[in-house]
């Protein structure tokens, strides 16, 4: 075997792990999420930056706002899932590099002075660090289900500020009846991967 990680475990993060769409009404602690965030903060990213931002829409009422910004498709799952998080790029994340990247506190105004500069590094690094937070979902036993389609700007305005910038929406829970649609097709090796 060429990867030392269980052939279970490789299950359950990657080969059985599909996107749910239906979830039972088992709910997700707030203990559960930490448990995940708490493995999933350790990924890598750039400078060590962590400019990931969960926002956990709990309350019934909250939940009635996203729905409403959500696409048509998306609607009737993110009203019934156990728990939604929305998923942010912090756009001040600089602001904490001196700590979290001692080697080189000056990173964060040598690099990041610039606004523009910022956007994309969070962008990037956020969009990292939310895939960890998929993998970590799974990696808890249960099922996400994040999704692009809503109204970003409406959810910007409605549960972030100017200085957070929407990545996804996601919705979490043990998966439910007929919670998987067909396994789409991967890209082989071949066709990815080129050495030069």
């Amino acid at each position: 075997m060429s990867l030392v990680l269980d052939p279970a475990a490789q299950d359950l993060l990657f080969r059985e792990a599909r996107t749910a769409n239906t979830f039972t009404d088992e709910p997700v602690t707030d203990e559960q999420v930490r448990a995940i965030y708490d493995l999933v903060k350790f990924g890598p990213t750039a400078f060590n930056q962590t400019p990931l931002r969960i926002t956990l829409v709990r309350s019934p009422e909250a939940r009635e706002r996203l729905v409403a910004l959500m696409a048509d498709g998306n609607k009737s799952k993110t009203a019934t899932a156990p728990l939604v998080a929305i998923l942010s790029a912090d756009n001040e994340f600089h602001e904490e590099l001196p700590a979290l990247f001692p080697a080189f506190p000056q990173a964060k105004d040598l690099f990041f002075a610039e606004r523009p500069v910022r956007e994309r590094s969070a962008a990037m690094n956020a969009a990292l660090q939310a895939a960890y937070f998929l993998v970590g979902i799974r990696a808890a036993g249960l099922a996400a289900g994040p999704m692009t389609g809503f109204d970003f700007e409406g959810v910007r305005k409605e549960f972030l500020d100017d200085d957070h910038t929407p990545l996804m929406v996601v919705n979490i829970g043990h998966p439910g009846p007929d919670a998987w649609y067909p396994r789409s097709p991967r890209l082989a090796y071949d066709d990815v991967v080129t050495t030069v």
